[in-house]
């Protein structure tokens, strides 16, 4: 991407210091729903900032360009927006995923609704003049195990039934796959992002060895041993810790869910599968069996009819004083089965 100059963040005209204050004291109302490493590494302004300069291709120098909107009381469905920010007129949405998620855009646009009234004072929706708003940016950060791409794009439209034509409301989200080894160019320009992913790697192996609660600990003790993420993880030992067993068990069990979904339709539609065949079966079975008998009935009795006809002929020739041997030349039959038929 090109290259951005430094600029100062483009303040918000319609947010007010009382609606700040309001924002500030739920922020401080509510801390129930747990934070995670990746999110408390980046909550840092120049741990956002390179993260930043290394998605956009920019080279921002200041944090102070960013001006921190994260959403702190909005939570749907459990969840919240990791982290939002605008820099000039663009508004970001980032988001850490370690599971696929194909509903994010819609996510995102519960989200994206929730940052607008916060960002606007809703008496200018009323005015004359167009109400101007920063352009949003949606990106996903995962290290989840389902897919592998580098980066793909899921679209709000993709939830819509029967779409006919080109949606009316389009939200786009980019994810791009943090584990090791993917994004190499990404990782290379973001050092925090790149040392996160080998964090999270180091967890994952350790944790095919061990418990959960030593494989984390073991992980923690030996990337601040070997300088990765050393003063984050020094400073924040037990927290990460616990963020870090809660993130694991929580990907675990979402993991077994998935599982325990795919199993459970499997065994659903092959005992459908088995159950359709088995009439379907049934049904072609019986109709053929239907034609078969019919036919062969069918045969049967004209080979009765053809028969019986035959020997009524063979009797009335015999009455009329034909010779046996004249019928049997007639008739194609023996001397000796005339002699039979016309004892009957």
């Amino acid at each position: 991407m090109a290259k951005r100059k430094n600029r100062k963040v483009v303040v918000r005209k319609n947010y007010t210091a009382d609606s700040k204050r309001k924002v500030n004291k739920a922020v401080k109302a509510n801390r129930k729903y747990k934070d995670t490493v990746f999110r408390m590494l980046f909550s840092d302004r120049n741990n956002l900032l390179s993260l930043y300069n290394a998605v956009n291709g920019s080279n921002y120098e200041d944090p102070d360009a960013l001006e921190i909107v994260t959403l702190e009381n909005a939570v749907y469905m459990g969840m919240k927006n990791d982290l939002a920010f605008i820099v000039d007129t663009g508004l970001f949405l980032y988001e850490h995923q370690s599971t696929y998620n194909p509903n994010m855009p819609l996510r995102d646009l519960f989200y994206i609704s929730g940052e607008y009234q916060k960002l606007v004072n809703h008496k200018s929706l009323y005015s004359s003049a167009l109400q101007k708003i920063p352009a949003p940016n949606f990106i996903v950060f995962y290290n989840g195990s389902e897919r592998e791409e580098d980066c793909w794009t899921n679209y709000l439209s993709e939830s819509y039934e029967n779409l006919a034509g080109e949606p009316n409301l389009e939200l786009k989200v980019l994810t791009l796959n943090i584990n090791e080894g993917h994004n190499p160019e990404l990782m290379e320009q973001c050092q925090i992002l790149r040392e996160y992913a080998q964090y999270v790697a180091k967890v994952r192996e350790n944790a095919r060895e061990a418990d959960l609660d030593t494989a984390v600990e073991q992980a923690v003790d030996d990337c601040i041993q070997n300088g990765v993420l050393a003063e984050f993880l020094r400073k924040h030992k037990s927290e990460v810790i616990a963020m870090s067993i809660f993130e694991y068990d929580k990907e675990e069990e979402e993991r077994k869910l998935r599982e325990a979904e795919y199993e459970a339709g499997y065994n659903s539609g092959k005992q459908d599968g088995y159950n359709s065949g088995k009439q379907d079966g049934y049904n072609s079975g019986k109709q053929d069996g239907y034609n078969s008998g019919k036919q062969d009935g069918y045969n049967s009795g004209k080979q009765d009819g053809f028969t019986e006809g035959k020997c009524e002929i063979i009797h009335l020739m015999f009455d009329a004083g034909e010779s046996l041997e004249k019928i049997a030349q007639y008739t194609g039959y023996k001397v000796e089965e005339l002699k039979n038929l016309l004892k009957k």
